[in-house]
């Protein structure tokens, strides 16, 4: 057991959609807890997940991707990600190194220009470039922002995760343990799992509809006299067209996303699921403050 004082707190990992915050949420916990998707935007809601070692604990927060919203599922999910400026120990602003500096960076940078809490700058994908190139990079961000660390990593592949996590155990506070040790998120099993059906419908579907889909679980329950859990989720579109291709020629599209999402949930709950699945259609609900409250989208 280490002399070191236990350090604990609370971590902000932001920056612009699909740049790589699930994944590295995933990588440093060490188990899916957040989506992953290559189409932007993934993330709607703030998700914790918790790191703890011997020596500290820290909570991270994932959160949805800044971008100019264009409904008000897109203002709910900008306001979620600049609430934890102010509430947070440490702020992590991932960028794409393969991908480079754009505008999406600067909306950021300038909302962080007012804020007093730590930044690191956050390389990811430096895997995606050749060495010589990340010098000018950091230059440049340098330029734009005062971080207090410049740290490079792959988030995908674990390059220089564990020098992160080091990092940050010696910028935060000392603290309590605010979670028991085996506890990787605050999230409940219920919005785990259906998150996990959303990311497939995301990893199996393209254009619109990924962003005007929501998962609702209505039933999680373990089966009598069996070590089955039964799972009954309505996949909510926006359109009688986006209900069609989700279903698929056959039920083929529908029975896929099940069988996918079943195996992930599997892994995550340790026990073998019975997964039942519907589509319902609830017009231009990303717009409807009433159908975005219902789907769990709350203003704190």
């Amino acid at each position: 057991m280490s002399n070191k004082a236990f350090r604990s707190g609370f971590v902000s990992i932001l920056g612009r959609p699909n740049v790589g915050k699930s994944t590295l949420m995933n990588q440093i916990i060490g188990q899916k807890i957040a989506i992953m998707s290559d189409k932007p935007q993934t993330t709607r809601n703030k998700i914790q997940g918790v790191y703890t070692t011997e020596e500290g604990q820290i909570i991270f927060i994932d959160t949805p991707g800044i971008h100019k919203p264009k409904t008000k599922l897109g203002d709910y999910m900008v306001k979620a990600a600049t609430s934890t400026f102010k509430e947070v120990d440490l702020i992590l602003f991932l960028v794409d190194v393969a991908d480079g500096y754009g505008a999406g960076d600067q909306f950021i940078i300038d909302q962080l220009a007012q804020v007093k809490t730590p930044i690191f700058l956050i390389l990811n994908k430096i895997d995606q470039i050749h060495p010589d190139k990340l010098l000018p990079i950091i230059q440049q961000y340098s330029e734009l922002l005062s971080f207090a660390e410049i740290i490079p990593i792959s988030a995908l592949q674990g390059n220089n995760v564990n020098t992160l996590l080091e990092q940050i155990l010696n910028r935060l506070p000392e603290g309590p343990q605010y979670y028991p040790t085996d506890q990787i998120t605050d999230h409940p099993e219920r919005f785990v799992v259906a998150e996990l059906i959303r990311e497939k419908i995301l990893e199996l579907t393209r254009e619109e509809i990924p962003h005007s889909i929501a998962v609702e679980i209505e039933q999680m329950k373990a089966r009598e006299n069996s070590e089955t859990i039964y799972v009954s989720a309505v996949i909510y579109t926006e359109r009688d067209s986006q209900k069609s291709i989700i279903i698929g020629k056959n039920g083929v599209l529908l029975k896929e996303i099940g069988k996918k999402a079943r195996y992930d949930i599997e892994s995550i709950l340790g026990s073998k699921i019975y997964l039942e699945l519907w589509v319902k259609v609830k017009k231009d609900w990303r717009n409807k403050m009433v159908q975005l409250r219902n789907f769990g989208f709350r203003e704190e």
